[in-house]
């Protein structure tokens, strides 16, 4: 009689869960993530709401070029940098591998134009030109990198090496040789990282809300790489999302850190090591779905 009662509950449970419409995963009860580490932060108290391994170290591969767009912006902000400014490729970006535009030796681009496709799409060569652009070398910017981390109260266990995340393998022929070893981090600092960024230039959001940018010069579209943003739809998108960043190793394998706001409300998750690209996102909506309706 009594698993009867059991088994009677569970069916009611489930069907006011499909009248009122709401997903499974959307009740209270932290999530279990499929990933190598997750992180969840209330952005305003700053609060951790979950921390999966979040001490963790893992190369980040594109999760990095946060502290690269950080450090963009600053340069802009304190006028050693100007958005209009003209950018010449290298020799060495133009042959880096990994995600890349096929930027040419001795083509010129805005720093805008750069900023954005490495906002936006993550180019490789975009950011190698604008570390090279800021700092001369890109050793002498990945020097900045950890400056700032360390600034801004990141751990010992994140190592920036590079202003790409990508492994030596992928740097490409022509990669300097004092340029050596893989960044690291973890997903706390990850989540450190973007709450300072989000906090201190809030205008990175009209950058990686955008579905898609431009490079006029070359007839180049690219499209976002954050299959969650809200204005995208689809299978993945979530109401609220506006950002963050993307990053795929081949060895540590698919990253997002993202950011939504609903009702005044803005969570940073961090999901590190996911084994696809689509469950980078899956493991990301949990987190949030348990900040938004689940942790009270």
């Amino acid at each position: 009689m009594k698993r009867w009662w059991i088994r009677a509950g569970m069916l009611l449970a489930l069907l006011v869960i499909i009248y009122l419409g709401v997903k499974p995963d959307m009740l209270v009860g932290k999530p279990g993530i499929k990933a190598e580490s997750a992180v969840l932060m209330d952005m305003n108290s700053e609060q951790i709401l979950i921390n999966f391994n979040g001490s963790e170290q893992i190369a980040p591969a594109g999760i990095s070029k946060l502290m690269t767009e950080l450090l963009v912006m600053e340069a802009v902000i304190n006028g050693e940098l100007r958005w209009d400014d003209p950018v010449t490729i290298s020799l060495y970006a133009s042959s880096v591998g990994g995600s890349h535009l096929g930027l040419k030796q001795g083509e010129q681009f805005t720093v805008q134009e750069l900023f954005q496709i490495v906002a936006v799409y993550s180019a490789n060569d975009a950011a190698i030109a604008l570390a090279e652009h800021i700092s001369g070398t890109e050793q002498t910017f990945a020097k900045k990198m950890n400056q700032k981390a360390t600034e801004i109260g990141l751990s010992d266990k994140t190592v920036f090496t590079n202003a790409t995340g990508i492994s030596e393998k992928l740097l490409g022929p022509n990669r300097p040789k004092e340029i050596q070893g893989q960044t690291v981090m973890t997903a706390v600092d990850a989540c450190k990282l973007a709450r300072y960024l989000l906090s201190n230039y809030p205008e990175i959001l009209r950058v990686s809300s955008q579905m898609q940018v431009s490079m006029h010069q070359k007839g180049m579209y690219m499209s976002n790489t954050n299959w969650m943003l809200s204005s995208i739809g689809g299978p993945y998108a979530y109401d609220g999302n506006d950002g963050l960043k993307t990053g795929y190793d081949v060895d540590s394998g698919y990253h997002f850190v993202g950011t939504a706001e609903r009702n005044g409300k803005r969570l940073i998750s961090v999901v590190l090591g996911s084994d696809s690209r689509e469950g980078r996102f899956i493991e990301t909506r949990k987190l949030f779905n348990y900040g938004f309706t689940g942790s009270k």
